[in-house]
């Protein structure tokens, strides 16, 4: 097989379904909203930042790993700031080659500042809107929709719930639940879950990352999330084999269901999910035909992209482009958006550009 180049992977269009907006901003555009915010930093130089987020998010500190996201939530408090931040978000995946992301955020998170829920999601999308404008016009289409994350430690899941559901024709696509699994189960926000299907809306749930099986078969079986963030753990119920790995009926369930997993390598290794790249989960998942997802989870605080994420998988594993278009059509057709619209994206952008690729 010949190898096959970043700058080629860079090109080929990608979807990406996991990916936090606190945690993918520019570290230029953090110094400058820090200083109008008179806000503190490590360093106010942009090169040295961008590193600082890396090595505090490597550092196997759970204290230090959240303290990035400090800073970056800090910055990200006044209506401006958060069109800004999405604005940009919405360039650079473009210019990565995706064209068409799921990118989430928590809006209880950015009310310091006296901005109401509402005002939060408008600014928000309101900036997704402008970067797929100018994205556009530079040659880079992509589509961003939105989902609204509920913190599961705190007790505003069911107004976040109502929130999406108030902004679901307006840019917001889903809804998700994020924060520590150990001690903070999924069930504690069933109320809103359970209006979420009334409503007949898409949810995801983080599960199966820092905790295991357990947090995963809450997020199925009592709370009906249509797919799972990371979910990486459900590797815990397949049993190796001298033929063939034995899944368990968990394992099975999420197969069988064709539940999507929003898998996030270099964050997973990060986290300690997976001990290396090489390590990770994905790929005895892709060989047993889960509905395996790559996604990039915290850009700035993993120092990656959608193409970054690919090469390394491409190198780990030896994946071209039939992969890495497997890849990119079970994001699509995992997407929240209506079914037609996924396969307006799957047939008529992804599909061509992967058949010139695949020659």
């Amino acid at each position: 097989m010949v190898a096959i180049s970043y700058e080629d992977i860079v090109k080929a269009p990608k979807a990406l379904l996991h990916d936090h907006l606190d945690g993918g901003l520019r570290p230029a555009t953090i110094v400058e909203l820090a200083a109008e915010a008179g806000h503190e930093l490590p360093t106010t130089d942009p090169g040295a930042l961008g590193r600082w987020f890396v090595e505090a998010a490597d550092s196997g500190s759970l204290e230090r790993y959240l303290e990035t996201f400090a800073h970056t939530v800090a910055v990200m408090q006044t209506a401006p700031a958060l069109r800004r931040v999405a604005r940009e978000c919405a360039l650079d995946l473009a210019a990565d080659g995706v064209v068409y992301a799921e990118v989430r955020f928590a809006p209880e998170q950015h009310l310091e500042r006296d901005l109401t829920l509402d005002e939060v999601v408008e600014a928000v999308v309101a900036g997704f809107a402008e970067g797929a404008a100018l994205a556009a016009d530079a040659g880079h289409p992509i589509r961003v929709g939105t989902l609204l994350t509920a913190m599961r430690h705190a007790a505003r899941s069911q107004e976040i719930a109502e929130l999406a559901v108030r902004h679901r024709d307006a840019g917001v696509v889903g809804f998700d639940i994020a924060g520590a699994e150990a001690g903070f189960p999924p069930t504690r926000h069933l109320d809103a879950f359970e209006y979420l299907q009334r409503e007949n809306f898409h949810f995801t749930i983080h599960a199966g990352e820092a905790f295991g099986l357990p947090s995963i078969w809450q997020a199925i079986q009592w709370c009906g999330a249509d797919r799972l963030g990371h979910g990486v753990r459900i590797v815990d119920d397949i049993t190796p084999g001298d033929d063939r790995p034995t899944l368990g009926r968990l394992a099975a369930y999420v197969r069988d269901k064709r539940i999507p997993l929003e898998l996030c390598p270099s964050s997973n290794v990060q986290t300690g999910a997976a001990a290396s790249i090489a390590e990770h989960p994905i790929g005895l998942l892709r060989d047993l035909r889960f509905r395996v997802t790559v996604n990039t989870d915290n850009r700035l605080m993993s120092g990656t992209s959608m193409s970054r994420e690919m090469a390394l998988l491409a190198e780990a594993f030896g994946y071209g482009w039939k992969e890495l278009q497997w890849f990119t059509i079970n994001a699509m057709k995992s997407a929240f958006i209506p079914f037609d619209e996924r396969l307006v994206i799957i047939d008529e952008v992804i599909k061509p550009a992967y058949a010139k690729l695949l020659g």
